[in-house]
């Protein structure tokens, strides 16, 4: 299995779907692959999360498909059964951390403090993601966080639009941005894929 880090350096944007339409899930990320990028996240804020998963992950078995808003243990087990390759949660909890390991299944718990940094520091984490990351603070947190903790890779999601990716990226403790802006809700409702394939490029030349 692809490490955590693997994926996260080779799809530095990770779009975050959200999917209410289960109809729409293989072609919404038919076009984000065919834009160019080779990760996503699927968020369980719908009931159509795992259906989702189940069928992206079947369609595209060369693909990081990861799952989001993992907040039960019994989340991560069957994010593993679906087939995902990684798991993010919106925040930092042990017994997820020990159900992801021993599911051997690659795991980004969030973080929004440095306290929360320090514990996924203790826990043995190295990859965070940081979230929301506009109201944390954003780039500014950030780049105040990178020498207290050196060690720590951040993945900042939440609020940030297209013409901020860039910046976040030229962080030094970045190591990918996830976000919306490559597949807006507005386009997926209307199934404009082409669209949605050419943000996808654009955010692969990021």
């Amino acid at each position: 299995m692809i490490s955590l880090e693997q994926i996260l350096k080779k799809c530095r944007i990770i779009p975050v779907l959200t999917i209410r339409n289960i109809d729409d899930a293989v072609p919404l990320a038919e076009a984000i692959f065919e834009g160019g990028l080779s990760a996503i996240e699927i968020t369980l804020r719908t009931p159509e999360g795992f259906s989702a998963l189940e069928a992206v992950t079947k369609h595209f078995p060369k693909f990081s498909i990861g799952v989001g808003t993992v907040i039960h243990n019994t989340d991560i087990r069957r994010a593993k059964e679906s087939g995902a390759s990684f798991a993010v949660s919106p925040g930092i909890n042990i017994d997820l951390i020990e159900q992801a390991s021993a599911e051997k299944l690659p795991y980004l718990p969030g973080i929004q403090t440095s306290s929360e940094a320090l514990l996924g520091l203790r826990l043995g984490i190295k990859f965070l993601k940081f979230f929301p990351a506009k109201i944390a603070g954003g780039t500014e947190s950030l780049k105040q966080i990178a020498p207290v903790y050196p060690e720590l890779m951040f993945c900042p999601t939440g609020g940030i639009s297209f013409d901020e990716a860039s910046e976040y990226l030229a962080q030094k403790n970045v190591i990918s941005v996830g976000g919306s802006f490559a597949s807006p809700q507005n386009l997926i409702e209307k199934r404009d894929w082409n669209a949605i394939k050419t943000l996808a490029q654009r955010a692969a030349r990021l």
